[in-house]
């Protein structure tokens, strides 16, 4: 079971968008001891779909110089969290000219609040085609902003926390035709007005006939002088039965929750947790006919 508070939300593509045309190249405006980047070296900040559920980014680094980099420790700080983002593994990566590279790294817990004009700042560790090594840091442009509402998501999910635990607690299958059931438990700890107002539905399961406007309504009060645990059991059908659906399903069990925390609406992610998440996949795959207890 994982709580609002461990799964974010953020959703966003690869898009490649070059700094020079912010005027960002990391060949110029460095910082840091040793030598610089040569001129054409490009660094931006990205999230990957498939980034989404481990909470990592992608540093991309785009050689445009004509020599080679080996590029080692990678770091990116930004006030929005509360510690730096490092690479999540210890290597060194080779970047030819013309070539762009991806770095993954870990993402730390938000800060919250952070200013609002923060932004995204890279350290990194390389060595030149000459074997001179250096350190430089670079202002990174997020081009596809996922930060921001990732940032805005979690302090959220931190501030419902306060006010209750939220979390996928059991799935019941079913047989074909049938609806499964899957378990929201919310369990007040007094620290807020909220309400919970509803489930929405993902790209891979459906409510059904309970579905209204693409949620299952709740209408749940939270108390801020607390209240009895209430379990939220909710009917779940397959939303589509294409094979690959299942196969490359990303979010099909990360849903949205709508909450009013102090009179302000937002929503919050839920993930189902890796355990019930196979256990739902196989589900859907018997229920629609392709999976092997079809």
């Amino acid at each position: 079971m994982l709580s609002a508070v461990r799964r974010p939300l953020g959703a966003s593509l690869l898009t490649v968008v070059a700094l020079a045309a912010v005027g960002c190249s990391a060949g110029a405006g460095t910082e840091g001891g040793g030598a610089g980047l040569p001129d054409g070296v490009e660094v931006e900040i990205v999230q990957l779909r498939a980034d989404v559920s481990t909470r990592t980014a992608q540093v991309s680094v785009r050689n445009g110089s004509d020599e080679t980099l080996m590029i080692g420790d990678v770091r990116v700080s930004d006030p929005r969290f509360a510690d730096d983002a490092t690479r999540d593994v210890a290597r060194e990566s080779r970047v030819a000219p013309g070539v762009t590279v991806n770095v993954r790294v870990q993402l730390p817990d938000v800060a919250c609040p952070a200013p609002d004009d923060a932004e995204p700042r890279v350290t990194l560790a390389f060595t030149r085609e000459d074997g001179t090594k250096g350190e430089t840091t670079v202002p990174a442009a997020d081009p596809l902003g996922f930060i921001a509402p990732l940032h805005e998501r979690e302090c959220r999910a931190q501030a419902v926390a306060d006010a209750a635990t939220i979390a996928f607690e059991q799935f019941t299958p079913s047989p074909p035709g049938e609806p499964a059931r899957l378990d929201l438990a919310v369990e007040p700890t007094g620290g807020g007005g909220l309400s919970i107002e509803g489930v929405q539905e993902t790209n891979l399961i459906s409510f059904g006939t309970a579905a209204m406007d693409g949620a299952y309504p709740v209408g749940l009060d939270v108390s801020t002088g607390g209240a009895d645990r209430t379990v939220i059991s909710l009917p779940i059908v397959p939303f589509r039965c294409d094979p690959h659906a299942v196969q490359e399903d990303k979010r099909g069990t990360i849903f949205d929750v709508r909450v009013v925390l102090d009179g302000e609406p937002g929503e919050i992610e839920v993930f189902v947790g890796e355990d019930m998440r196979g256990k739902i996949l196989s589900w859907v795959a018997d229920w629609c006919g392709f999976g092997p207890g079809a």
